[in-house]
């Protein structure tokens, strides 16, 4: 695979979760452009090298069906040799090398052995009609690359709207995981996921390493080329987000342990009131009881 292009989707919100993926991307050798796909308006100044990448036909689409903003990702499917990651990303090695002698359709996370979330009962059924062992097909769509284009984006859009898609890839309504993966699934691009044989790449997803991570990686082969937070929280004890961290200025980090401690007290203020409402809610069911029974 010669890469051409790397990808990400973002928005004000994750600003510093994306520079430090962009970061780690420079850092690890690779001057690739980067283009990136708006989640919503809400953009921001982008780094050198780096361009909004909207195509107004994608966003016509979304907006007509009102589909989920990260189902914007379909438009990778249209173009060669890239490289996709979410902006929870931080890049080890090089991609462009790590990935020179993969063809297809490459992802590298470990799915095949969870493939709940990326899944509907639709696209599972569409699974089992081509293989007994489909699972090994599924994948995190936070992270990918492809060396072909798969749509044209007419194209894109008439499977993403057929029968025994449309319930995964339009209406779906929490994410975009099943989507991605019944399109990549259908267009028969071959797919091969790096932590499978006869690679075994260790582990991608942070969540994979609670403690110490290194150890785990004893050859160049077995390091991953990245790692993918993928909804675990990217501070706290786990020694892993340090890689993460390091990439943020000062300034930066005290930013986001501000954004840390806003969230925290966010979530504290929701569980008092998710209790006051249970405890609301169970006081009226007591007297309901009482005067039901004192008649």
């Amino acid at each position: 695979m010669q890469l051409e292009t790397i990808i990400t989707l973002a928005n004000r919100n994750v600003r510093l979760r994306f520079l430090a993926m962009e970061r780690s991307l420079r850092a690890s050798g690779c001057d690739l452009p980067l283009r990136v796909i708006p989640y919503d308006d809400q953009t921001f100044d982008l780094p050198a090298n780096a361009t909004w990448w909207s195509l107004p036909e994608m966003i016509d689409w979304t907006k007509r069906w009102k589909t989920h903003p990260t189902m914007r990702k379909y438009q990778c499917l249209t173009v060669p040799n890239h490289q996709f990651v979410d902006a929870d990303v931080c890049f080890l090695r090089n991609p462009v090398e790590a990935l020179a002698g993969s063809d297809g359709f490459i992802t590298s996370c470990s799915h095949w052995h969870n493939p709940a979330e990326t899944t509907t009962a639709q696209s599972v059924a569409f699974y089992k009609t081509r293989s007994t062992t489909w699972q090994q097909g599924i994948f995190n769509t936070g992270q990918w690359a492809c060396d072909r284009a798969l749509y044209a984006l007419p194209e894109l859009f008439r499977q993403a709207e057929a029968d025994g898609f449309k319930e995964t890839c339009v209406t779906f309504p929490w994410h975009e995981q099943p989507g991605v993966n019944l399109l990549v699934n259908a267009s028969g691009v071959p797919i091969r996921n790096l932590t499978l044989r006869p690679s075994r790449m260790q582990s991608t997803w942070a969540g994979d390493y609670p403690g110490e991570y290194r150890s785990y990686w004893r050859t160049e082969e077995e390091t991953p080329y990245l790692i993918h937070w993928a909804g675990l929280p990217m501070n706290g004890p786990r020694p892993i987000n340090e890689i993460f961290l390091s990439y943020l200025t000062r300034q930066e980090r005290a930013e986001w342990d501000e954004q840390v401690r806003a969230k925290v007290e966010r979530n504290r203020q929701k569980a008092r009131s998710l209790k006051g409402r249970f405890t609301s809610y169970g006081r009226a069911l007591r007297n309901f009881t009482r005067d039901v029974f004192a008649g």
